[in-house]
């Protein structure tokens, strides 16, 4: 038996495409993951933007961001999938280190998992929520607004 391997994936979707039918597009890519065999752990979308310089003749680009569980010897087949896919312009696809994986999916769940540097910053927290530099002066802290995410449990 190989090892399942969790992988990272972020797709660059037809935004046309992607815009008239948003589920159903990005839908698609947790059931490729799935057809062979994978288990999707964190799916959401990532960012919209221009595209650097056309890609079929595209301008614009949805990116999906995507972390997965699957069998290394189903990987080649995987992405001859989303060569084939006709919503996605492209791909890439990378093995994450396992010490690192809570980590990356953890944040693309929403949450945000701690790090060394959270105790030491300098910065202290008031009473009110607001963030204090270390000289006392008070720091706005705004809330950023996240996109959506889905699981492979939550149904819609």
């Amino acid at each position: 038996m190989l090892a399942r391997n969790v992988y990272e994936s972020l797709f660059l979707i037809d935004s046309n495409r992607y815009a008239r039918d948003p589920s159903g597009v990005s839908g698609q890519v947790g059931e490729m993951i799935e057809k062979h065999g994978g288990e999707v752990l964190a799916s959401r979308l990532w960012n919209e933007q221009k595209l650097a310089y056309p890609i079929k003749r595209q301008r614009k680009g949805t990116y999906w961001l995507t972390y997965f569980r699957m069998d290394g010897d189903k990987l080649v087949d995987f992405r001859r999938t989303c060569q084939l896919n006709e919503n996605l312009l492209r791909s890439l696809t990378i093995k994450l280190d396992p010490r690192l994986v809570d980590v990356f999916v953890q944040h693309a769940l929403g949450g945000r998992a701690a790090t060394p540097s959270d105790s030491g910053d300098g910065e202290k927290k008031g009473g009110d929520g607001e963030k204090k530099g270390g000289d006392g002066e008070k720091k706005d802290r705004t809330e950023e607004k996240r996109e959506p995410v889905t699981t492979a449990t939550a149904k819609e």
